[in-house]
């Protein structure tokens, strides 16, 4: 099949899988970004309701090391408003690959149905002599 592809096409055809394979991953990021940010938001409601006296602890590697609620806090506003930007700039990039793609995959259909001349099967189609 590859052979039958005129270069062009070709080229156009792994540029093509080249941006789905980038769009997959910048989709599994963001995905693992949103899914920190939840747990992130949902650890500074948490956070909200407890008591600023209450003894807690953060991991550090393999260990818990005690915190203060004030630095506990921070920390996590911190990393959800880091998380925050991450997402946008993931969307922003997913929305440009997708943009990419689709513009690149009108090329190849083009060039592949008529943008080289038109007979009834291409050039140097099926038909017989």
């Amino acid at each position: 099949m590859q052979g039958s592809l005129p270069p062009e096409a070709q080229e156009k055809l792994e540029e093509l899988q080249d941006l789905q394979e980038t769009a997959q991953q910048v989709a599994a990021q963001k995905q693992s970004a949103e899914s920190t940010l939840n747990d992130s938001k949902t650890a500074l409601e948490a956070l909200d309701e407890m008591d600023e006296e209450t003894v807690m602890y953060r991991e550090v590697g393999e260990l818990l090391v005690e915190t203060e609620y004030d630095e506990a806090y921070d920390d996590l506003e911190d990393r959800v408003d880091s998380l925050e930007i991450r997402v946008e700039q993931l969307t922003k990039q997913e929305e440009r690959v997708q943009e990419q793609f689709e513009s690149l995959q009108q090329e190849l259909q083009q060039m592949l149905q008529g943008g080289a001349g038109g007979g009834p099967m291409g050039p140097g189609g099926a038909g017989g002599d």
